[in-house]
């Protein structure tokens, strides 16, 4: 295994050659081809072998312990993503969290783990489609009035609205009557300042209270004020209740066994609503330390506006921040969704530019966790460069390994050359540790082909990192020498 983080590395190819659905279509092909037994095989020898551990949580032990014995630590998944009903998948997720929460805090897996879940597998994902819908129109409602009040183009976290020109605008709309407009926006919930921020936007349908049937916003295509929660009914609002109390359930779990739960970020189409819903169970169970674990993908536009507003709602509302950072994983979705829906595309247009992004949220989270202990991030990143920044960052800012603030995290199966020598030198450092039948992850290994088509470059830098150091002991004398 390198001693070291070795050195550059090309693009993490994030953003893939064309033919984007050809992972998905090849496998499916394979299978008609090849038959059941042949084709899981198949897959076993070689994407099922390299990405996904195992097919259930006994046959998985093995790789987690010699993962452990290196210092990497696992996040167990699993991982079927489509293709169940809606009720199955969420059987399936709450029971397999549930054992896995029971296993790591059993010592069966690693010591202060994780277990990821997915929240369009624990509840129905057009009430995700429709929430975040409703999220979305009222956060642009917001900008909108901000730009009518001179003040577009700001960051989200630092764009302030004058409640008393707000007020006036939205009357001239007829929303609602005056009175009703002034009970909106009441010193007891807004303070003295006189202004309203986003995070005080949002909680007026906050889902913790009940949503206005008030609350209005221009339709852009027609013109014309439509009701906000129109497509919200009862139904819907059961719905809520519902994926909270899993959510609930889950956590309880975790919180008895010392293992935090990492809840996945999805399709720009359902994260607003997962966001939303990771908030909620943030304020309820990251009160001493961070057991909930939110996922911001940088290669969206608005990641930092996402990242430093969850960051200042935790210190308004006295959480511990907890979060991963990834660059992102549904960019073929987005763009070809945004073409066929006809909005703009929410995707970085290169990968510098998500680079950028990404160590400019890490930054001003670490700078965040330098003043506040109870914060933590895991830089789940396969780059080796956001892993040096990440590590000179740390030196600068005084966060030591030991403290267990900022982790690592790197998927089944890639960047051995990152976690391992991290794992030994002391950093918190986890494999994303996916595991399910063959048939039902089908659709993870689909998108682990897409994201990784530079695959066969990855391998010959693997290749050349093992040529070095195995030159390198030959030297030394160390060929048969084992890590400590």
């Amino acid at each position: 295994m390198p001693s070291a983080i070795p050195g550059e590395t090309s693009h993490s190819l994030l953003y893939p050659l064309s033919g984007d659905q050809a992972p998905a279509g090849l496998l499916h092909l394979a299978r008609r081809l090849l038959g059941q037994r042949l084709f899981e095989k198949l897959m076993k020898m070689t994407f099922y072998g390299q990405f996904v551990a195992g097919e259930d949580q006994e046959s998985i032990q093995p790789l987690i312990q010699h993962n452990r014995a290196f210092g990497v630590g696992s996040i167990l998944d699993y991982g079927v993503e489509e293709d169940l009903s809606p009720e199955e998948a969420e059987r399936q997720e709450m029971e397999s969290c549930t054992s896995a929460a029971e296993k790591e805090g059993s010592g069966e897996a690693s010591d202060d783990g994780f277990s990821a879940i997915k929240l369009t597998a624990l509840g129905r994902p057009q009430f995700l489609l429709q929430f975040s819908d409703v999220l979305t129109k009222w956060r642009q409602f917001f900008h909108q009035m901000a730009a009518e009040q001179g003040k577009a183009g700001l960051a989200a976290v630092d764009t302030r609205l004058e409640v008393a020109v707000l007020q006036e605008s939205v009357a001239k709309m007829g929303i609602a009557s005056r009175t009703e407009i002034e009970n909106w926006f009441t010193t007891e919930t807004l303070g003295v300042s006189g202004t309203l921020d986003l995070l005080d936007w949002s909680s007026l349908i906050d889902s913790r209270t009940e949503l206005s049937k008030h609350l209005v916003v221009p339709n852009m295509q027609t013109g014309q004020l439509e009701p906000l929660l129109s497509r919200f009914t009862e139904e819907e609002e059961l719905q809520m209740t519902r994926m909270l109390q899993r959510m609930d359930i889950l956590a309880k779990k975790a919180a008895e066994a010392g293992v935090r739960l990492m809840v996945d970020a999805e399709q720009t189409y359902f994260q607003p609503a997962i966001s939303r819903l990771t908030l909620e169970m943030q304020r309820r169970f990251n009160v001493e330390k961070p057991l909930i674990f939110g996922t911001y993908q940088c290669y969206l536009k608005d990641a930092y506006d996402n990242v430093t507003l969850d960051v200042q709602l935790a210190r308004r509302e006295g959480w511990c921040f907890g979060a991963k950072l990834v660059r992102g994983a549904y960019m073929a979705q987005e763009r070809a969704r945004a073409v066929e829906i006809g909005y703009e595309d929410p995707i970085n247009p290169t990968y510098e530019a998500t680079s950028a992004m990404y160590h400019r949220c890490l930054d001003y989270v670490l700078e965040e966790l330098m003043h506040n202990a109870k914060a933590e991030v895991m830089v789940a990143s396969h780059n080796e460069d956001t892993v040096r920044f990440t590590l000179r960052r740390m030196e600068e800012l005084g966060l030591h390994p030991a403290d267990r603030q900022v982790s690592f995290g790197q998927l089944l199966g890639m960047c051995d050359q990152i976690s391992f020598p991290l794992g030994q030198a002391g950093f918190p450092v986890y494999k994303y540790v996916p595991y399910g039948p063959v048939m039902e992850v089908l659709p993870y290994l689909s998108r682990r082909a897409l994201e990784n088509s530079g695959i066969l470059m990855g391998g010959q830098r693997q290749r050349q990192l093992l040529w070095q150091e195995l030159m390198r002991r030959l030297r030394t004398g160390g060929l048969f020498h084992r890590p400590a």
